[in-house]
Order: C-alpha cells, then sequence, then structure tokens
C-alpha cells in the first residue's frame, strides 16, 4: 500500500475508535445533568442514586477518552503535515479554543463535581454537572468547526500557497456547522441514552433493582426518543443542503451516475458497477429522492458522471468520483441505524405507558440490549459517508488528500505507527468495555459503597479521624 493508503486508514481506524467515547461523553454527562437536577428538585434519593451510578460509566469513558484524543493529533505531524502546513492558520483558533477553553472547562468541573458531594452545596454541585456537560457540547462545537472548513471552506484567504483564516465569525456561521453540529450533538445524546436504557434492560432481565432501572430505562428512552426524531430532521436538512454544497457527495451516495429523471426516484439498494460506471440492478421508491433533496415531489438530481464534467472545468484533469459503493451504502448503514433507534424508542415509551409498573416483554428488553450499538454503527457509518464521499479532496476544492500528506514519511513509518496505535486503541476499547460490565453486573448499591468512598467521597471519618481509603 502507498503512503497516502496508509496514513488514510490510520486516521480512519483511530477517528473510528475514539468516536466511540466522544459521544458518550456528550450524551452521559446531559443525562446524569438531568438526573442530577431531578434529585435537586424533587429531593428524591433515588435520582440521586442514579447520579451516582451513571456517573460512574462517565468518568471511566471520561479517561480513557482522553487518551484517544491525544494519540489522534500525533497524526497531524507524522502523517499529514502538508495538510496541517496548509489549513494550520484556519485550524488554529478552533482547536486552541476547544483545548484552553471547551476541555479545561468540562477537565475542571467534572474534578469539582467527583470530590464536591456533601462539600458543595446542592445547587453549586448540580451547576458542576451542567457545566461538564456544556463543555463537552462546546467542544464538540469547535472541533466540527474545523471538519466543517474541510467540507466547505469559508472565511478564508490565500496567501503564499496558505490558507489563512480572515473572518471567525463565518467560520462559526458555516452552513455546514449551522447542520452538522446538532446533527452531531443529538446523535450524542442517542448514543448515551441508548447506553443507559440498553444496560437497564439487561439489569431488568436479570431481575436486579427493577424499579431503579425501571426509573433509568424511561429517561433512556425519553432522551432517545426526542434525540433519534432530532437526528432525522437535522440529517434531512444537512442531506438538502449537501445537494447544494456537495452535490458529488450525494449523487454518490445515491449510487447516481447518470441525471435522474423528474421526479427522482430513491434507490434503496442497487448492485454497483464502478468499472462500468453502472448499476446492474436497483429497487427505487418513486419520487422519494425529489422530495429528500427538494422537499417537493419533483425535481431531477444531477448524477456522477455530469458533475465529473463540471469539476474538470472548474479544478482541472482528474478523477472527482468518491468510492462510491462505500459512500452508497454507509449512507444506508447510517439511515437504517437511526432507523432503528425511532422505533425501539418510540416503541418501548408505548410499552412503558400502556403497562405502567407491569413486566416489559423479554424479546423488547432483548432488543434494547442489542440496541446498545445503533448510535455507534449510525455515528461510524455517517462518518465514514461524511468524509469519504469528500474524495479526493481533504479540504474541499483547495487541497486533495494526495497534496496533503507528509513527504518525509515512509510507508514502513506509517505501517508500524498503524500497528501500534490500533494495538493500543483495542486495549483501551476492551478496557473500557471491561469496566463498564464490571460497574453494570455490581449495580447500584456497589457503586454507592465504593464510589462514596473512593471515587465520590476519598476521605472517610473514622472515630474523629480522618482515614484515606484504599
Amino acid at each position: 500500500m502507498e503512503v497516502v493508503e496508509l496514513a488514510r486508514l490510520q486516521f480512519a481506524l483511530t477517528t473510528i475508535f475514539h468516536f466511540v467515547f466522544v459521544p458518550i461523553s456528550i450524551g452521559l454527562s446531559l443525562i446524569v445533568a438531568i438526573m442530577e437536577t431531578l434529585y435537586v428538585v424533587k429531593r428524591d434519593e433515588r435520582f440521586k442514586r442514579l447520579t451516582k451510578f451513571w456517573g460512574t460509566f462517565l468518568l471511566i469513558n471520561f479517561a480513557v477518552g482522553i487518551v484517544t484524543g491525544i494519540l489522534q493529533e500525533f497524526q497531524f505531524g507524522m502523517n499529514w503535515s502538508d495538510f496541517s502546513r496548509f489549513v494550520g492558520d484556519v485550524f488554529g483558533a478552533p482547536l486552541a479554543i476547544e483545548a484552553l477553553l471547551a476541555f479545561f472547562l468540562e477537565s475542571t468541573f467534572i474534578g469539582l463535581w467527583v470530590f464536591g458531594w456533601e462539600r458543595l452545596s446542592k445547587g453549586l454541585h448540580l451547576a458542576c454537572m451542567w457545566l461538564v456537560a456544556i463543555g463537552t457540547m462546546l467542544s464538540a462545537l469547535w472541533i466540527l468547526a474545523a471538519n466543517s472548513f474541510m467540507q466547505r471552506p469559508v472565511g478564508f484567504a490565500i496567501r503564499n500557497g496558505r490558507a489563512e483564516m480572515t473572518d471567525l465569525a463565518a467560520l462559526l456561521t458555516n452552513g455546514q456547522l449551522l447542520w452538522e453540529f446538532p446533527h452531531t450533538l443529538f446523535a450524542a445524546f442517542a448514543t448515551g441514552a441508548f447506553l443507559v436504557a440498553g444496560i437497564s434492560a439487561w439489569k431488568l432481565l436479570r431481575r436486579e433493582e427493577t424499579d431503579f432501572f425501571k426509573t433509568s430505562l424511561r429517561i433512556g428512552l425519553i432522551v432517545g426518543a426526542v434525540s433519534s426524531l432530532a437526528i432525522a430532521q437535522f440529517g434531512h436538512g444537512q442531506a438538502q443542503y449537501l445537494v447544494d454544497t456537495q452535490p458529488m457527495k450525494m449523487a454518490a451516495s445515491e449510487g447516481l451516475w447518470e441525471r435522474s429523471a423528474d421526479p427522482a426516484p430513491w434507490t434503496v439498494f442497487a448492485a454497483i458497477d464502478n468499472e462500468a460506471q453502472e448499476n446492474r440492478w436497483e429497487l427505487k421508491v418513486p419520487y422519494l429522492l425529489s422530495f429528500l433533496s427538494y422537499s417537493r415531489f419533483d425535481g431531477s438530481v444531477p448524477g456522477m458522471k455530469e458533475l465529473q464534467a463540471e469539476y474538470e472545468q472548474v479544478y482541472g484533469p482528474g478523477n472527482y468520483i468518491p468510492p462510491v459503493k462505500t459512500t452508497f451504502w454507509s449512507f444506508r448503514i447510517m439511515v437504517s441505524a437511526g432507523s432503528g433507534m425511532i422505533l425501539l424508542s418510540l416503541y418501548g415509551l408505548y410499552l412503558m405507558l400502556r403497562r405502567k409498573a407491569g413486566q416489559l416483554p423479554k424479546v423488547y428488553l432483548f432488543l434494547m440490549v442489542a440496541g446498545i450499538s445503533l448510535p455507534f454503527i449510525g455515528n461510524t457509518a455517517g462518518w465514514i459517508m461524511t468524509e469519504i464521499g469528500r474524495q479526493p479532496w481533504t479540504v474541499f476544492g483547495l487541497l486533495r488528500t494526495e497534496q496533503s500528506v507528509s513527504p518525509g514519511v515512509s510507508a514502513g513509518q506509517v505501517g508500524f505507527s498503524l500497528v501500534a496505535f490500533t494495538a493500543i486503541y483495542i486495549l483501551l476499547l476492551g478496557l473500557a468495555a471491561w469496566l463498564f460490565y464490571r460497574t453494570a453486573r455490581k449495580g447500584p448499591e456497589s457503586a454507592e459503597r465504593s464510589g462514596e468512598e473512593t471515587i465520590f467521597d476519598p476521605y472517610r471519618r473514622e472515630g474523629g479521624q480522618e482515614h484515606v481509603v484504599q
């Protein structure tokens, strides 16, 4: 494999691994803040127990996720130095603000939250968790501001062969960011919600602490239902935006080689032949692509061949068609995962309202346990579609992928770091999964006994003296 292919593979793998932890932190911090708010408002100790139990998962994920983020940043200097040199003056501001403001905000206040039980007032302690949640959201905002520049460059000028930021406000009002940020944010909320709901369903199947886990299941389903519907809404808006700004990506995601008919049908499945640049067979739904693209049941959509000719006139000779099969199927996997989340969460709420305190069906509980995977599948497929569909560009219309790699790095060096980084990430992922399983298996009582003495309260008083709990 060439250096550029190995560097792309490494960045893809490390990003996928890292993005396992990021949405959990964003989603769980919101849910824990909601639970603690219910505790403060209702003065119900049950919600305090919920807060501490699910807060343990947040702390585990936060600790492991930091390591995965640090490793990922090394690649910009190692494998993508020409890309870093080109966009450094643009990326510098949002990435610095993310590190110095958003990350420090969440790191500082999560520490105060951990050690502030029984030391801070209830209101101040609750404010700490909400600041943690806000910090995670702000981190996502600044990271996505940089990514949105790669999708649709704005607020810059080319000087001395580099992009230099001229307008920070333009970067923050980028149309790509205005759709991408809420879409990603609600996907993170859904990730945390389905994790809470899935673990709660597992505990209900084992008939352990049923009242406790029915409450957390209900909270998870409410957040999951609202988030899943919002994901679909903002995803639809983002797709319509991309029809105008990145039509090649959308044509590839539909397997559309020639300009569509008017009205345009939506392709459900297709056997794509890249060499012949055609689809061998297709299953289509009439009118649907026109509606998805323009919110009306008429209008044609340009195909990849037509767009290729237009791009050659604008950008010069070259192949501007992205990997079609990957873009096509990742889009459908993302949509399928999102649809499954909507159905599971809404049906679960219907069952809980109908049965109230009654027993939930085992089949549904099993489905909710399996449903933990749906947000991760959707997040990964959505990221793959977004980034692969932009190829051959790293910065759309400005910098191609083969122009972005480090000139002095060999394939052997990238291959070694690829293996090393992947091994580290697998170990970290396994560690997080084991800690999650161990915490879930022990349940809330164990989390309270060990949590208050170690994680939440490192000192206890015995006989009027303080003893550090080992």
